[in-house]
């Protein structure tokens, strides 16, 4: 009579065993996938789809944002850091910094995820030497060695720090979470 119950409890524990072995194995398990190499590389700007979104600034001395949302079209990918965002001129071109006190968190982008940033600029006054005349953005993403994806530029002149010459006035977030 005592033979049953232990033979039901060991066969009980080997089936835990092997569906917790299984599920690993085949992917069911989020630490897994995050722990595969595969699984956790670099975000490529070719596998996402980027659409634009800006509140822009009005007039001089105004703030605006232009939001980037990305999709991810391939496969699950990180993004570790924040993005590398360049204002283009005519005659120069000038780095955007992340948001004072801003820090980035990784984010894992399934296949069809969405993510976005967001640039925040001041609007400068049209034809002075105290802003930067815009005409494109180019971002990059973390981790990536040559790609980047460039963007027309139709919000207006920017503002440059210590009234002309020096950095424009514009920060970068850093990618925030999309949907759930």
């Amino acid at each position: 009579m005592r033979t049953l119950p232990l033979t039901l409890a060991a066969a009980l524990a080997a089936t835990l065993l092997l569906t917790s072995c299984s599920e690993g194995a085949s992917g069911g398990d989020d630490d897994a996938k995050n722990a595969d190499p595969a699984n956790g590389s670099a975000c490529a700007i070719g596998d996402l789809g980027v659409e634009v979104g800006a509140g822009a600034a009005p007039k001089a001395g105004d703030t605006g944002n232009v939001t980037v949302t990305l999709t991810n079209k391939g496969a699950q990918c990180t993004l570790k850091g924040f993005p590398a965002v360049d204002l283009l001129a005519e005659d120069s071109t000038t780095s955007v910094s992340p948001e004072e006190g801003a820090k980035a968190q990784p984010l894992t982008l399934p296949k069809g995820g969405t993510t976005s940033f967001t640039i925040t600029y001041v609007r400068g006054e049209a034809d002075s030497a105290k802003s930067l005349s815009v005409h494109k953005v180019s971002f990059a993403l973390p981790g990536a060695t040559a790609d980047a994806h460039d963007l027309p530029w139709s919000y207006g002149e920017v503002a440059r720090r210590d009234g002309g010459g020096g950095a424009a006035q514009a920060s970068v977030s850093g990618f925030e979470s999309s949907g759930d």
